[in-house]
């Protein structure tokens, strides 16, 4: 038996004891891992240094403090979340109890990403805890040292059984995916999310697959360019431009590509001085294969701003692509780097066009004063998120589902839509064994001959709530002809 198999049987036969039942266990637990950030925040940091050359400001701003948020969101509204859930009624139900009751899924699995490898690895795992599931934990081993200092801290931390910490490469997540499970969350590329999907379908497992694609950018002639293009140039270059929700490529008019670049190359410039590679909180390309396959992206376009490189450090500048077209090489796949391509289009006619040929994406930006033109872009294109002027910023607001559609994945999570995406809403209704010449009317006709008009009165779809609307307006309309009645005495 596989390292992988009894890790996950462990985990099963803990999760069927009931210990996650209590929603104290599970505030217990959520407290637990808040702890550990909150002890343990020197070595995260440094974990992260080693894997992506990011600053301690960096990895407390994109990693532990958004993590800490969902913790104590969970552990304030859990008892609301979990609690029953009531629906409306019909008729024939009215004198019962009817509701959605939140259970656990059961056991997940939770395999993380590298960009960001705390953030995505462990904001599913809060969802989990606090859905009551066991959770068996698989950081990327791309980002090998924050996988090590997972796999050696958080056990120290956490429940052993419950949530455990498996680490290794390709061969060792194969072996998880052949063990069943109750839901899968992957963060990752479509490529491997498709294995992932492909994998759970054995068990009939449902999963939550959390992607990427080519996010765009449209960039209204009309708007302030100065600020569309110093937020532009944060959301793009923010952790070396590894963020799946990073600006993908920009569309705009020829007529303000030039002036798109001068303020692109100002920010770049503010932002991290004259040379990017010395300044502390611009990062690294997380390897040199990954290096190598961004610098091949460049191939055949123009470069307009940065371009400089070093292989020995995985470092490549923040750089900005003019004259690129829909063909060339680097509008091909994700670029999840620090090579931004502007794409030449008529308008904002044009520019849905464009976004519509192809896989839909994570989000969609767009920046305008113009809110009518917002809209438009709103109802005439699909991606898992739209975003107006401004970048990355709608992964903060715990209240917004966060999630794909389509190529981008399948699935939400943040806050309470994690907690529901981890839960089963088990539909629940109670009836009382009286009121039976009542309940009659919904049996076979040969058994109500009399009562077949009541039967359908009941038994088909009434607006309980707005007869309920109703009766309290006939209610108020008799008191008031009452009170007038009254007072003309």
């Amino acid at each position: 038996m596989s390292r992988e198999q009894l890790v996950v049987q462990r985990a099963r036969k803990s999760f069927q004891t009931g210990k996650t039942k209590p929603l104290e266990y599970r505030v217990h637990q959520l407290k637990s891992l808040l702890r550990f950030i909150s002890e343990r925040r020197g070595d995260i940091a440094d974990a992260v240094k080693r894997d992506l050359g990011k600053s301690e400001k960096g990895t407390e701003l994109f990693e532990t403090l958004g993590l800490e948020g969902e913790i104590e969101l969970a552990v304030e509204k859990l008892a609301e979340w979990a609690a029953p859930r009531p629906v409306e009624k019909n008729l024939l139900t009215l004198t019962d109890e009817v509701y959605l009751q939140p259970e656990p899924l059961g056991v997940m699995l939770i395999i993380g990403a590298w960009n960001y490898p705390w953030a995505v690895t462990l904001q599913p795992l809060v969802g989990a805890i606090a859905a009551g599931n066991a959770a068996v934990i698989k950081p990327s081993e791309v980002s090998c040292h924050s996988a090590k200092v997972m796999e050696e801290l958080l056990p120290q931390y956490l429940d052993k059984d419950l949530y455990p910490v498996v680490t290794g490469g390709v061969s060792e997540t194969q072996e998880l995916l052949k063990q069943r499970f109750d839901h899968i969350f992957y963060t990752g590329n479509s490529t491997v999310g498709k294995l992932v999907m492909e994998a759970a379908a054995r068990h009939l497992t449902p999963v939550t697959l959390e992607l990427g694609g080519k996010s765009p950018c449209y960039i209204d002639k009309n708007c302030d360019i100065t600020v569309a293009c110093r937020r532009i140039t944060w959301g793009k270059f923010v952790n070396c431009g590894q963020t799946c929700i990073a600006p993908d490529y920009i569309l705009c008019e020829p007529s303000v590509q030039s002036r798109v670049v001068d303020e692109l190359q100002k920010s770049i410039k503010e932002f991290y001085t004259e040379n990017p590679k010395t300044f502390e909180d611009y990062g690294r390309i997380i390897n040199q294969r990954h290096f190598k396959r961004v610098m091949s992206l460049m191939e055949g376009s123009t470069v307009a701003v940065g371009g400089d490189n070093d292989e020995s450090q995985c470092y490549i500048a923040p750089t900005v692509l003019k004259d690129v077209t829909g063909e060339a090489k680097v509008m091909k796949e994700e670029i999840f780097g620090p090579l931004l391509p502007i794409i030449s289009v008529s308008g904002v006619d044009e520019a849905i066009q464009f976004i519509n040929e192809r896989e839909k994406p994570l989000v969609v930006y767009v920046f305008s004063h113009d809110n009518k033109l917002i809209k438009r872009v709103i109802a005439e294109t699909s991606s898992g998120a739209l975003l107006a002027n401004d970048c990355l910023v709608h992964f903060t607001v715990s209240a917004l589902p966060f999630g794909g559609v389509g190529n981008s994945g399948m699935g939400c999570y943040h806050g309470r839509h994690s907690f529901d995406q981890l839960s089963h809403l088990r539909s629940c209704l109670i009836k009382k064994l009286k009121m039976e010449g009542v309940n009659g009317m919904r049996y076979p006709p040969h058994t109500a001959k009399k009562l077949g008009w009541a039967r359908f009165f009941l038994l088909n779809r009434v607006d309980v709530s707005r007869m309920r609307r109703m009766a309290m307006l006939a209610m108020l309309a008799g008191l008031a002809a009452f009170v007038v009645q009254r007072f003309l005495r």
